[in-house]
């Protein structure tokens, strides 16, 4: 088929699976997977095959690129010592075991160490759907696990590869072969970032700066390869890198625009594997003879059932690399939060990437085993661990974590003081007069006082929350109920007051010029989001406030930012 009948071809399964998932409650990426075995049906659809080297490095730079975009350093370097053996050591010791189950059952060892490389990672994009499902910190910790862990996972693979083509490995060149790739890696990707740095501090064109930010995880991964080192960790280290800079080198129209470009772009690419992946179990199940099929559903089935298990056992030992200050959580929670993780490690568009890469001359017969079991694993990843994903989360019973929703909070109130602080200041520097001072010092105000509402508020229902339960045990009425503060409909008490009192059909001369009062509104706003901006910066460097709750944050002030300035037209 040609390339234009094949793009739309994938476009249309990727809308029609978005529209289905939602009605039939099945999660999106098992649906896609889905329409592409039944694509996979009609003979010159199976033929549908992209060059190797298109999924590695035409995919995955842009997902990891997004997904370090809206990782937590914060969290990274809270839980440093979980994150970083099972990223590392826990890879290695999945794709062993993968390669031992395999060459049990027939596999030859270089064959088998290949798939080991593929589904040892796993994929938190596979999980996103379901993140909110998981504990915040469980689920970032699992999100930046596959940051670094991907990275592992091809170094290992390219250990494989040189074996399966005859290269000379030894203990030395392994040992070179790990450093210069993550040594090489985190070099590459801090020379792309800090190049991407001194261009976007000149740049102010929407255009400019993000046309920019879109070559970073590429030629990232290009300098890298040329490097001879991992590719996966120099895109993740610039884009730390940038999204710990970027509210100072780039505008609020610009954010604005890859925040909303990015994720529809990762969502395409992600839909389009999922599609591919069914074409391909297609292709090569019906390349492959009908004797092999029982052995390689025999094969899929070992592989999910060790990676499962070797995760669950390794995070047991990994309780040695952590010594968390603090009170540490009951024995019980600690296991069943063990198996919560284990349950949300599924294999997803990572895993898929690497077994499609796997070049043909490795073998036909070698390579479609590989692909086969990998597509296997990761549909009994969607469709077993998905759907138990929200009952394993329901039997742990984790404690309520409410350290985002406070921070936020928090944010919102400490940036609020210190505008309205600064508000005679920024009126004074600006030049602005005392009518639209007190208009804006109103403004802030109400936001002030929204702001502790919404904090009184959630602490309220936490109270009385509490105290219904304590009700039902002593199954006794609550004699003050209904004697407690009673919500306004604020809409509904503020309707009387939003009506016109006077018209006027002539300007008066005497007052300033509502043209003049609208600059110097616009103005001094723009200057009040400038001062918020740097007050929630500074809590963000004193550790006050998560980067998730910064970013989310920053995402209102440049909306209100945008409004206020419009929006920048393209020539």
């Amino acid at each position: 088929m040609e390339g234009l009948e094949v793009t739309v071809l994938l476009g249309l399964t990727i809308l029609a699976g978005t529209l289905l998932a939602p009605r039939i409650r099945l999660a999106l990426p098992l649906v896609l997977v889905v329409f592409g075995l039944l694509l996979g049906f009609v003979p010159a659809l199976r033929e549908v095959q992209l060059p190797p080297e298109t999924v590695l490095l035409l995919f995955l730079p842009v997902m990891l690129f997004w997904e370090s975009l809206t990782t937590s350093l914060r969290s990274i370097r809270r839980d440093f010592r979980y994150i970083l053996p099972m990223s590392t050591l826990l890879v290695v010791a999945s794709a062993f075991a993968v390669a031992g189950v395999g060459v049990l059952l027939g596999m030859p060892w270089e064959i088998a160490l290949i798939l080991g490389a593929a589904v040892a990672p796993p994929d938190a994009t596979a999980v996103a759907a379901l993140g909110r499902l998981l504990p915040r910190r469980t689920f970032m910790k699992l999100k930046a696990e596959s940051l670094t862990n991907d990275g592992t996972a091809l170094v290992l693979y390219a250990i494989a590869i040189s074996l399966a083509v005859g290269g000379n490995v030894t203990p030395w060149s392994i040992t070179w072969t790990v450093l210069v790739s993550y040594v090489g890696g985190v070099l590459a990707g801090a020379v792309i970032a800090a190049l991407a740095y001194l261009l976007l501090r000149q740049a102010t064109r929407t255009a400019v700066i993000n046309v920019t930010l879109l070559l970073v995880p590429f030629t990232a991964f290009l300098l890298a390869e040329i490097m001879h080192a991992s590719g996966v960790l120099a895109v993740v280290v610039a884009g730390l890198v940038i999204a710990y800079v970027s509210p100072r080198i780039t505008t609020a129209s610009s954010r604005r625009q890859s925040e909303a470009a990015f994720p529809f772009g990762v969502f395409l690419l992600n839909g389009a594997l999922f599609v591919l992946i069914g074409l391909e179990v297609q292709y090569v199940v019906h390349e492959i003879s009908a004797a092999a099929v029982g052995r390689l559903v025999l094969t899929t089935l070992a592989v999910w059932v060790v990676l499962l298990l070797v995760r669950y056992f390794f995070q047991l030992l990994n309780v040695l690399f952590q010594r968390a200050p603090g009170p540490r959580p009951p024995r019980g929670l600690r296991s069943r939060m063990r198996l919560v993780s284990t349950v949300a490690g599924m294999r997803g568009a990572v895993s898929l990437a690497i077994a499609l890469s796997v070049p043909v001359e490795i073998g036909g017969a070698g390579r479609d085993e590989i692909v086969v079991v990998t597509a296997g694993v990761i549909l009994l990843s969607l469709l077993v661990q998905g759907p138990l994903l929200p009952a394993v989360v329901r039997w742990a019973s984790p404690p309520s974590d409410t350290a985002e929703i406070e921070e936020y909070e928090l944010a919102e109130r400490t940036i609020s003081g210190a505008a309205l602080s600064a508000l005679d200041d920024l009126a004074t520097e600006h030049g602005v007069g005392q009518e639209v001072l007190d208009r804006v010092r109103s403004e802030g105000y109400m936001m002030l006082e929204y702001a502790n509402a919404r904090a009184l508020a959630r602490e309220q229902a936490v109270v009385d929350a509490e105290a219904n339960v304590l009700d039902a045990m002593l199954d006794e009425p609550d004699p003050y109920d209904g004697g407690g503060l009673e919500m306004v409909d604020s809409d509904a008490a503020g309707s009387g007051s939003l009506q016109i009192i006077a018209t006027s059909t002539a300007v008066d001369l005497a007052q300033r010029s509502p043209l003049i009062r609208h600059e110097e509104h616009t103005r001094l706003k723009l200057a009040l989001l400038d001062r918020k901006r740097e007050v929630l910066l500074g809590l963000r460097r004193s550790g006050a406030v998560d980067d998730m709750v910064v970013r989310r944050i920053s995402a209102r002030l440049d909306l209100e930012q945008v409004r206020l300035q419009g929006i920048e037209e393209f020539d």
